[in-house]
């Protein structure tokens, strides 16, 4: 196990520390003085225009923030992860979810302890490819001999959160007549409204759930598994009998887990099954087998689209100098906000309603990755890590938090995320609603950059105490993300950029990004908290006062 590097103890951190105690931002200034410097701050990175003017920083600034990087090896240890090496060091597992997107061919080919993994993963993109076409052609067929209509994903975090953002993201490449669902809440409620319209007969599961041991995941299977079975049953289809049951699941049910005898037990084939391995995190599993409903409903091509998106990215990292290197500098910059300037959440605002679910995506890949309090060698960090990611799209935004972002007290960088072509392009009287859409981007990231001063706001009439106001004071930081149209590649692009974001982060700050020991301490609670819900006194004495009387009151107000 190396150490970390302090990013605290490096020469470019004290030269952040000056440029801080000097710090005296004004965009305004900057850019009249500066007519080279939304040119030199804007780079390409595949098919996206990233335009990092408007952020809060100078050349020196970003000369330090580079600086920065290579004393705490941010590049050396971004080739260790591609190399397979074991850089998630309290589970001591590679991290390899890069090798899901190489490429057949690749070279040189990638064997890590032993395994060609360029094999392992184009087999089984090839099965979940092959599997796919079944669905969409009508080869698979349910019990009673009808094509799949639905098909509906059974997984948490991970396993729900990549499938369902993608798919709501990519709804215009659906185009085999074949919708997708997704469950993961254990809340009854989460199956019960996905399945209240579906054909038992035209429905397929997808439990995915690596162990297939997950709580919810498991309870939920189980959940659509008589939900399967009584409205087979009530439909005359089966006469529920043991072997009719144990048929329908076989042609209803299919995994995404390597548990092979956990998945055979369920009633699963196990030549249906879809495996991956230790190597994938589960928020960054999306584009493995976890990714199999997105396959059936948008298509192999469109899934391969979005993996070679992210290799695309891969590559700029791989292979590009770090003061060009994009997901570098963007996760350079969240470094001086959060550490130099004090920032504590981060705004990612996309003006594109397929994006809506994308904000929550990056919660979970960048607050369980990096929201640490100890270094991968197990000593304490020397800052402070991590930012709460939060949005919304736009314009909704605009109408609901934007005010504190203009306004309030507190530093938020945000990231604006646009696209030049709409996928659903619409005119109101003649005016293109997409071009009125975008100049709320763009004036949203003009207005919170340069502001209005006291004098502007009284040279349009206002006086008195409604100057104040009605004053911006600019200099909100932000970066603009532009991109020609969401496709499948231009997806796969960003989120790998949040990858490596959140990778060059969890660098510089000396953590493991690839493990999430904090969500385990709960589920083991849970477990044993359940009993006492049952009616347990022994699991209910064992209990905190606090836990005691809310679990008081569940017993007194429970129905039924």
């Amino acid at each position: 196990m190396s150490t970390p590097i302090d990013p605290t103890a490096t020469a470019a951190w004290s030269e952040l520390e000056a440029h801080r105690e000097s710090f005296s931002p004004d965009l305004r200034a900057w850019f009249a003085a500066d007519p080279d410097r939304v040119e030199r701050m804007s780079l390409p990175l595949a098919d996206l225009h990233v335009d990092l003017s408007k952020n809060l920083v100078t050349d020196e600034v970003v000369a330090s923030l580079v600086r920065l990087a290579e004393e705490t090896g941010v590049a050396e240890r971004y080739a260790a992860m591609l190399a397979g090496e074991h850089i998630n060091t309290t589970e001591d597992r590679a991290v390899l979810h890069t090798a899901l997107r190489r490429p057949k061919g690749a070279e040189p080919a990638l064997v890590v302890d032993g395994q060609d993994v360029d094999h392992d993963v184009h087999e089984v993109l090839d099965r979940v490819a092959a599997f796919a076409d079944r669905v969409r052609s009508g080869d698979w067929l349910g019990v009673t001999g009808e094509r799949v209509t639905d098909v509906v994903n059974i997984g948490i975090g991970g396993s729900d959160l990549g499938p369902v953002m993608v798919s709501e993201a990519l709804k215009p490449y659906a185009d085999a007549g074949i919708r997708a669902h997704f469950v993961s809440n254990i809340d009854p409620t989460d199956l019960a409204q996905k399945t209240a319209d579906l054909d038992p007969g035209t429905t397929l599961f997808i439990v995915a759930s690596k162990t297939f041991t997950t709580l919810e995941t498991l309870t939920n299977a189980r959940l659509a598994r008589d939900w399967l079975w009584a409205g087979l049953e009530a439909s005359g289809a089966i006469d529920g009998d043991e072997a009719s049951r144990t048929d329908a699941v076989a042609h209803h049910f299919v995994a995404v887990s390597t548990a092979l005898d956990k998945v055979a037990g369920f009633g699963i084939d196990t030549e249906n099954a879809f495996g991956f391995w230790d190597w994938v995190g589960g928020r960054y599993s999306v584009d493995s087998a976890i990714g199999l409903s997105l396959a059936i409903e948008l298509g192999p091509e469109a899934f391969r689209d979005l993996l070679a998106g992210f290799h695309a990215v891969d590559e700029h990292v791989r292979t590009t100098p770090l003061e060009r290197n994009v997901p570098v500098l963007m996760g350079l910059l969240n470094v001086w906000y959060s550490n130099l300037l004090g920032s504590q959440s981060h705004a990612v605002l996309p003006y594109a309603q397929q994006l809506h679910r994308f904000p929550a995506y990056l919660q979970q890949l960048t607050m369980e990755s990096n929201g640490k309090s100890v270094r991968w060698d197990g000593s304490p960090v020397t800052t402070t890590t991590g930012e709460v990611f939060w949005g919304e799209p736009g314009t909704n935004g605009q109408h609901a938090f934007y005010q504190l972002i203009h306004q309030g007290t507190r530093l938020i960088p945000a990231d604006f995320i646009a696209f030049v072509n709409p996928a659903y392009p619409l005119t109101d009287d003649g005016r293109d609603v997409h071009g009125l859409f975008l100049a709320n981007f763009l004036a949203q990231t003009k207005a919170l950059a340069f502001g209005k001063t006291a004098e502007e706001v009284e040279a349009g009439g206002t006086t008195g105490p409604l100057v104040a106001a009605r004053t911006f004071d600019g200099n909100r930081p932000t970066t603009s993300i532009f991109a020609p149209s969401l496709t499948p590649s231009v997806l796969g692009q960003l989120i790998a950029l949040y990858e490596h974001i959140t990778f060059t982060q969890g660098v510089i700050w000396g953590i493991n990004s690839f493990d999430q020991w904090g969500v385990e301490l709960g589920k083991q609670l849970a477990l044993q908290i359940a009993p006492a819900i049952e009616g347990d006194e022994a699991a209910l004495a064992a209990q905190d006062a606090s836990t005691r009387a809310l679990l008081g009151y569940y017993r007194t107000h429970r129905s039924g």
